[in-house]
């Protein structure tokens, strides 16, 4: 079969060393995606009980409660978790044997919304549960591949498009595509940024504002082209 102009030869290699024969050209595609996922981290804190068993009772409880919470606005028991729990001992460092004076304990509860719409409910929901932090929130793509295709597909254009000018300033005429090496970068687009300083009562105070803006989904693709 006789490779055509632009055409690519496979198995394709990568490498990422240039032949003298060959010229290398880079091109960037971007696809703007409005995210459909939401996150949140929510904190359950508890100071200075007298005994590590109260902590965790207390912990125990709000951490059910919030969790019940969340769940009844239809979101699945599997993107409801909890994690970093602890329970630690505090010291009295004012006095010289540095004894034990008490327990404190908490811990994180990650959320994940199918919709973003929910997010300011879970938050609501949440610390009118016995939620007293509000740790992070972001945005994301639940399932950014079926964009990359399309990021990629315009990451090949431009570089081919590159390849056209520089071949014609150079005087030089293109072949085949003999490699191609690509890469992406994913990533989660933060919400506006919600302190996480304690909110005291658990009570959030009515629902935030929040807006999820976009996420852009980018292909970088360098292709080796035969000169001629």
């Amino acid at each position: 079969m006789v490779a055509q102009k632009f055409g690519f030869a496979f198995p394709i290699v990568t490498r990422t060393q240039t032949a003298p024969t060959e010229l290398k050209v880079v091109g960037e595609g971007k696809v703007e995606v409005v995210p459909d996922t939401g996150y949140v981290t929510l904190g359950v804190r508890v100071d200075k009980r007298e005994t590590a068993a109260e902590i965790q009772s207390e912990m125990n409880k709000a951490i059910n409660n919030v969790t019940d919470a969340i769940e009844k606005l239809s979101i699945s028991r599997k993107n409801i978790k909890t994690t970093n729990y602890s329970v630690y001992p505090e010291y009295d460092y004012n006095s010289d044997n540095r004894g034990i004076i008490g327990y404190s304990g908490s811990a994180s509860i990650s959320v994940k919304t199918k919709g973003t719409e929910l997010l300011s409910k879970v938050i609501a929901t949440g610390t009118a549960a016995g939620a007293n932090e509000i740790q992070n929130t972001s945005f994301g793509v639940d399932d950014p591949g079926k964009y990359r295709s399309e990021a990629r597909a315009k990451a090949i254009q431009n570089a081919k498009d590159e390849a056209e000018k520089m071949a014609k300033s150079l005087g030089i005429r293109l072949g085949k595509v003999v490699n191609i090496v690509e890469s992406n970068d994913q990533g989660i687009v933060s919400a506006p940024y919600l302190s996480s300083a304690k909110m005291e009562g658990g009570a959030g105070g009515g629902m935030p504002d929040l807006s999820q803006g976009t996420q852009t989904i980018t292909s970088v693709v360098t292709l080796y082209f035969e000169k001629r």
